[in-house]
């Protein structure tokens, strides 16, 4: 069994060290997926947009239905609290979660005045870019009729799980996955940016994938900068004549990929700078 990082959850006014056993069998997100979730960074002593990552995960449990039992405020006074139990320099994942503990009709809907919160803090190491392959997979993000894709939801990442086993199995480190219409939508764990003649191209949101909140921040600092970002519906081809092709998430911010396919190609000066003017901004 994998060892935890040092862990601290905040739970029914608690602080508890380590890895809690705070869901049980009984919990309806446990068995029926009532489960929000967001997650920010700390490292190098900043949060960066530590507030919109706690408003959105009110907004998350509003669209699954669950009570935000909790104002935004009084989750980053939390935090502030958290971080005081790790050193200053040390990276961490934050992750404030909603869930149900009891269902309602015949078990299957949330019931929402069960919901529970609690705030999970732990050590996660911010790599150093690592340029990474990937390539299409075969399944596909959902729409709003499908699934709870306006939520930060725990229900849709086993699809992710799913995607990424597959193109690990041809070598690959990530997938490319389309929407309903054979559109461009996202990486399996963070949104795409591909880069030509200069300027950036990236996936229009269209609601079948979150609007990312640093592909939110990447946008806004890249634009200030003077590059032409256009959002726009973006076919697989086009991927394949990039000049450079790069992420945005929370838990690797900006990183490089040089590979989609058997299309070779290196880091380039967009991503570089889109990374430089991100930790910029983060310690400005």
């Amino acid at each position: 069994m994998a060892q935890h990082t040092k862990t601290w959850t905040w739970f029914k006014g608690e602080w508890l060290e380590g890895n809690p056993g705070i869901v049980g069998p009984r919990t309806h997100a446990l068995w029926l997926g009532s489960c929000v979730f967001d997650g920010a960074r700390a490292f190098e002593g900043v949060t960066p947009d530590l507030d919109r990552h706690c408003e959105r995960v009110q907004n998350s449990a509003g669209a699954l239905g669950l009570n935000a039992t909790m104002q935004t405020g009084e989750i980053l006074e939390l935090v502030q609290e958290g971080l005081s139990k790790f050193g200053g320099e040390t990276a961490l994942y934050i992750k404030p979660m909603y869930w149900a503990e009891e269902g309602g009709y015949v078990s299957v809907p949330p019931l929402a005045e069960s919901t529970q919160f609690c705030l999970c803090m732990y050590e996660a190491e911010m790599p150093e870019p690592q340029p990474i392959a990937v390539t299409r997979c075969s399944f596909r993000r959902p729409t709003i009729e499908t699934a709870p894709v306006n939520a930060k939801a725990a229900c849709l990442y086993p699809n992710s799980g799913r995607a990424l086993r597959e193109v690990q199995a041809k070598g690959f480190n990530n997938a490319v996955v389309l929407d309903s219409l054979s559109n461009v939508a996202e990486l399996a764990t963070a949104n795409l940016m591909m880069v030509k003649d200069g300027a950036v191209h990236t996936p229009y949101p269209n609601g079948t994938f979150l609007n990312g909140i640093t592909r939110q921040r990447v946008i806004s600092l890249l634009r200030k900068d003077g590059v032409s970002v256009h959002e726009r519906s973006i076919g697989y081809g086009e991927l394949l004549e990039a000049d450079e092709l790069f992420s945005t998430g929370n838990y690797l911010k900006v990183s490089p990929i040089n590979r989609i396919d058997d299309h070779h190609m290196q880091p380039g000066p967009v991503y570089e700078r889109a990374r430089q003017l991100y930790w910029d901004w983060a310690h400005g």
